[in-house]
C-alpha cells in the first residue's frame, strides 16, 4: 500500500490545488494569500511524500535481493501494473522525494504568475519520476520514462528565461528521438520473450548478436539522457533557460534516469554486450569529461558553468557503472546521489540567490560577494568543495570509487578519466574565487545585496548537511547497496 501512496499523494495535492479557486477580481491581499495557500498545499504534499518514502526505507530489508512491497494490479487495459522496490531503486526514490520540496521552496518568491500551473507541474513530475523507479514492467518503465517530457516542456516553455521556447524544444526533441531506439529494443525483447515483466526477463539469456542490437537501442536513449559528448546540447540550453525548480529537478533526478536505466536494463539483461562495449563507452566517457571540464573553465555564465560540470560528473558515474566491479557500480550510484545534493545547492546559489538579487548570471559582475554575503559565501564554499570531490564530502566517496573501478577495468583510460579530479577542482575553485573574492564588491550594483534569509539558509544547510554527513559516514548508502550490487555483478 505504501508504494501506491507514494504515487497518489502528489496527485491528491494536484486535485486539492485544482479545486481551490481565486479570482482576478480579488483584492491584492486576498489574491496573495490564495497563492500562498496553493504553495503551502504543494509543499505539505511533497513533505508528506518524503516521510512516506522514509517509512519505506526504514521497513526495507537490505539482506533480501527480491523486489519488496510488491503491489500487483492485473490486467489494467492490456498489461499488468506492478510496483516494487529493491536495494537499487530505494535510494533514487528517497532522492526524488527529498528534492521535490527543495525545488518548490527554491522558487517560493520568484514565481508570481501562473503559480497554480507551476506547482501542479512539479507535483505531476514527482509522481511520474517516482513511477519510473517503482514500476516492474519494462514497457511501463518506457512510458513513464517518456511521460516526464511534456511537463518539463511546459515548465521550461512557460516559466523559463528569454530563450525558453527554443530550449524546451531542444529538450523535447532530443530526448524523444533518442528514446525511440529504446522503444524498438523493448518491443524486440517483448516479441522474443512474450512478456515485458522485469522478473521474467531477468531469467532470460539472449544470444550475443541480439544483445548487441538491443544494446545499441537502449544505450542511445541513455546516452542522450546522461548526456555524453555531441548529445549534450539540449542539457545546457535547458539548464540555462529553465526556472530554478526545473534546473534542480533536471540536474538532481532526470540525469539519474540514465544511471538507473543502465542498472535496470543493460546490466541484468545484456551482460555480454555490456562487457563487449566497455572500451567504447570508456572512450566516450573520457572525451566527455575532458571536453566538459575545459568548456567549464572558459564559460562566464554561472548557470551554464554548473550545467557543464554536471555533464562531467555524469560521465564519471557512467564510467563507474560500466566498470563491472562492485566498487565502481556502488561509487556510480553514490556519486549520482551526491551530485543530486550538490548540483541542487549550486543551482540555488547561482539561479536562486545571486540571480534573484541582481538579475544577471555573468560571473564578471559578482566580485567580492564575501564582503556583503558572508553566510552565503561559507555555504557556497562547502558546496563548491563537494563539487570538486574534496575528502569528507559524499562526492569524494562516489568519485573515488567510480574512478577506482574504472582504473581497475582499463588502467590507461582510467588514468585519463582521473583528470576529472584536477579539472573539477580547477573550474570549481576558479568560479568560487571570482565570485566570492577577486577585489572589491562590484560597482555595477547601486545597493548592497542582502545575505541569506531563513528559507534560503534552511535549504542550503539541509543540502550541505547531507553532503558532509554522508561524506564522513557513507555506510547508510554503501551497506544498503552492497548486496544488490554484488548480485548484479554475479548476474553479469
Amino acid at each position: 500500500m505504501l508504494l501506491i501512496l507514494l504515487l497518489l499523494i502528489p496527485l491528491m495535492g494536484v486535485f486539492l490545488i485544482s479545486t481551490t479557486t481565486y479570482n482576478d477580481n480579488y483584492e491584492n491581499h486576498d489574491r496573495v494569500s490564495s497563492l500562498k495557500q496553493t504553495k503551502v498545499i504543494a509543499l505539505t504534499t511533497s513533505i508528506i511524500n518524503f516521510f512516506v518514502s522514509l517509512i519505506v526505507f526504514m521497513l526495507f530489508n537490505f539482506s533480501n535481493n527480491q523486489f519488496q512491497f510488491v503491489q500487483e494490479y492485473h490486467k489494467i487495459n492490456s498489461f499488468d501494473f506492478y510496483l516494487g522496490v529493491d536495494g537499487l531503486s530505494i535510494y533514487f526514490v528517497l532522492l526524488t522525494t527529498m528534492i521535490m520540496p527543495i525545488s518548490l521552496l527554491s522558487n517560493w518568491n520568484s514565481i508570481s504568475e501562473n503559480v497554480k500551473s507551476y506547482v501542479i507541474i512539479i507535483l505531476l513530475l514527482e509522481t511520474l519520476l517516482l513511477a519510473v523507479f517503482l514500476v516492474l514492467d519494462i514497457l511501463l518503465f518506457y512510458i513513464f520514462f517518456e511521460s516526464i517530457l511534456p511537463p518539463l516542456f511546459i515548465l521550461i516553455g512557460l516559466f523559463g528565461s528569454s530563450n525558453r521556447v527554443r530550449a524546451s524544444f531542444y529538450l523535447f526533441l532530443y530526448t524523444l528521438l533518442g528514446s525511440l531506439f529504446l522503444l524498438l529494443s523493448i518491443l524486440t525483447m517483448s516479441s522474443i520473450m512474450g512478456t515485458t515483466d522485469f522478473d521474467a526477463l531477468y531469467k532470460t539469456n539472449f544470444n550475443f548478436t541480439t544483445q548487441l542490437f538491443l544494446f545499441y537501442g537502449i544505450f542511445i536513449a541513455f546516452a542522450v539522457k546522461t548526456p555524453t559528448i555531441f548529445l549534450n546540447t539540449w542539457l545546457l540550453k535547458a539548464h540555462v533557460e529553465s526556472p530554478l525548480g526545473g534546473s534542480i529537478i533536471l540536474a538532481a533526478i532526470v540525469l539519474k534516469l540514465s544511471l538507473y536505466g543502465i542498472l535496470r536494463l543493460i546490466l541484468p539483461l545484456l551482460p555480454k554486450a555490456y562487457i563487449y562495449f566497455t572500451s567504447v563507452i570508456y572512450v566516450i566517457g573520457v572525451i566527455t569529461i575532458i571536453y566538459a571540464s575545459f568548456s567549464t573553465l572558459r564559460t562566464i555564465d554561472v548557470k551554464e558553468l554548473i550545467a557543464y560540470s554536471s555533464v562531467s560528473h555524469a560521465a564519471v558515474y557512467l564510467l563507474g557503472v560500466f566498470s563491472n566491479s562492485v566498487q565502481g557500480i556502488e561509487g556510480a550510484i553514490t556519486l549520482g546521489l551526491a551530485h543530486g545534493f550538490v548540483s541542487s545547492g549550486l543551482f540555488i546559489c547561482a539561479g536562486g540567490i545571486l540571480y534573484d538579487r541582481s538579475s544577471t548570471r555573468l560571473i564578471t559582475f559578482y566580485r567580492g560577494i564575501a564582503q556583503v554575503m558572508p553566510l552565503f559565501s561559507v555555504l557556497f564554499f562547502i558546496l563548491c568543495l563537494g563539487n570538486a570531490g574534496t575528502p569528507l564530502t559524499v562526492n569524494f566517496v562516489g568519485e573515488f570509487m567510480s574512478l577506482y573501478g574504472t582504473f581497475e577495468r582499463l588502467p590507461l583510460l582510467g588514468a585519463f578519466a582521473s583528470s576529472s579530479i584536477v579539472l573539477s577542482a580547477a573550474y570549481t575553485m576558479y568560479m568560487f574565487n571570482r565570485i566570492a573574492f577577486a577585489g572589491s564588491y562590484s560597482r555595477f550594483f547601486k545597493f548592497n545585496i542582502p545575505d541569506l534569509n531563513k528559507r534560503e539558509f534552511v535549504i542550503l544547510l539541509t543540502l550541505v548537511a547531507f553532503t558532509v554527513v554522508l561524506g564522513v559516514y557513507p555506510a547508510p548508502i554503501l551497506d544498503g547497496l552492497h548486496y544488490s550490487v554484488s548480485l548484479l555483478i554475479y548476474h553479469a
